[in-house]
């Protein structure tokens, strides 16, 4: 027997006793994320293994409705979320290090003439949304103050759901993600119906957080901040957005 292979199989031993399955739940939000199994994958599930599989781990990636997978995921039966808001749940772990920004852009019919301008143009709109997802605090005070307005879809496939309301004529606008909602109005094959009609506010951060109810999350969120700086420094992190059309948010 080789005398250095006794080292190499403790070495081995001790890499399979650190290494763990960190376990990442989101709904569907690409380019962010798509569906289990896709290629591409979602940028952020890119970033999710190379990050986490440098340090030895493997991730585990589903998806379930929005509202759930926080839920879920604030009482510990899985590690983290992909695509959050610090909004969507100010409770978890999350990094320094943001994964991306994103703007809400409001989605009209293409025959529309209606263009956001303010607060104001939004009086007396039926307007689609996502069940759990936080829109920023201006939005989410509008929808806190009209609910009647805002009509709130849920599911897998909510975003789907809303834009087939909006080309029926059941909503007059859906806001989304300008990234995220030219992507599925594409992939809808409605590019020609939807369009739109501007967009609020300055791009906020977007960042994978971790569930405040594991001793786990502060180490996989350390893991994070360390990894995506390493990305951006050796040139993966633009090369990985790039498959996705995107450009380093910084």
């Amino acid at each position: 027997m080789n005398k250095f292979t006794p080292l190499i199989i403790l070495s081995l031993v001790s890499f399979l006793a650190n290494s763990a399955t960190i376990t990442i739940r989101s709904d569907e939000w690409f380019p962010m994320n798509a569906a289990p199994g896709a290629t591409p994958a979602g940028y952020m599930v890119d970033f999710a293994n190379e990050v986490f599989g440098a340090a030895g781990h493997q991730i585990e990636y589903k998806t379930m409705p929005w509202e759930r997978a926080v839920n879920q995921v604030r009482d510990g039966k899985f590690d983290c979320v992909i695509g959050a808001y610090t909004d969507d749940a100010p409770d978890f772990i999350f990094p320094k290090e943001s994964w991306g920004t994103d703007v809400s852009s409001f989605y009209i019919k293409a025959d529309d003439s209606w263009r956001f301008n303010g607060d104001g143009s939004l009086n007396g709109k039926k307007i689609g949304i996502i069940s759990g997802y936080s829109y920023g605090d201006k939005i989410d005070a509008l929808i806190k103050a009209n609910p009647s307005s805002y009509k709130a879809a849920t599911g897998n496939d909510a975003l789907e759901k809303n834009f087939k309301k909006l080309n029926a004529g059941r909503l007059d606008i859906v806001i989304e993600s300008q990234a995220v909602g030219a992507a599925k109005v594409s992939e809808m094959g409605l590019s020609a119906n939807i369009v739109s009609g501007g967009e609020d506010g300055n791009p906020t951060p977007l960042f994978i957080a971790c569930s405040p109810s594991k001793a786990s999350s502060q180490e996989y969120i350390n893991l994070v901040d360390k990894g995506t700086k390493q990305l951006r420094e050796s040139g993966k992190l633009q090369q990985i957005l790039s498959v996705y059309g995107l450009k380093d948010w910084k």
